[in-house]
């Protein structure tokens, strides 16, 4: 297959506003996948990613290809993040003021496997750095090994974050509650976090 030229854009603050409804179209796309079999809406995606706009930490990095959005990941402070994303680390041993918070890494699925999600964690990360952070962090749903849903050929990113420098954390983990693909009804899921020290050597 052929590609546009692909190209990075980093994006602060105000200047996320524009793109608010691209992103959360992506998402949607995404996340309707397995594991997180997320169906939600425009208005859910608005109200979700109105955080990067508000929070002067913020980082949203988009892959584009020719005009195309084609992927895009996040970043923010744990202490401007979401209050479920940060509640755990309220009970623990780890400062909030010194985490950063690494939201999503959405991508489509022709793009996978070309090194971008390498790139989206290193601008992540760089970021984070430059922030003051110590701490870099996000979360992943958990899912059964016999999820009736699972794709005969899925294949765990547990591996690929090992090889970041990031470390499974079980006893750090969020609720949060949404209505996945064959649900009714919204129900909870929980998901685990995962994290790297930003003293490693990169």
């Amino acid at each position: 297959m052929n590609y546009d030229p692909l190209h990075f854009l980093s994006l602060r603050n105000s200047d996320i506003s524009s793109h608010l409804d691209a992103i959360g179209s992506l998402r949607l796309r995404v996340f309707r996948e397995y594991p997180y079999l997320y169906e939600g809406t425009a208005d859910e995606e608005r109200h979700y990613l109105n955080t990067y706009v508000q929070a002067p930490s913020s980082l949203v990095v988009l892959a584009v290809s020719g005009e195309e959005i084609i992927g895009a990941t996040t970043c923010v402070s744990m202490s401007e993040g979401d209050a479920s994303f940060r509640s755990c680390f309220e009970k623990s041993a780890f400062p909030i003021q010194n985490i950063c918070y690494l939201g999503e890494s959405v991508l489509l699925p022709s793009y996978r496997g070309r090194g971008i999600g390498k790139v989206f964690c290193q601008m992540r990360l760089d970021h984070a750095r430059q922030m003051g952070a110590k701490i870099a962090a996000f979360c992943a749903v958990d899912r059964p090994l016999n999820h009736p849903l699972r794709p005969a050929d899925y294949r765990p990113l547990d591996g690929f974050w090992e090889s970041l420098g990031f470390r499974k954390h079980p006893e750090l983990q969020a609720k949060f509650t949404w209505k996945e693909v064959g649900e009714a009804v919204e129900t909870p899921k929980t998901l685990t976090f995962w994290l790297k020290s930003l003293h490693e050597a990169q």
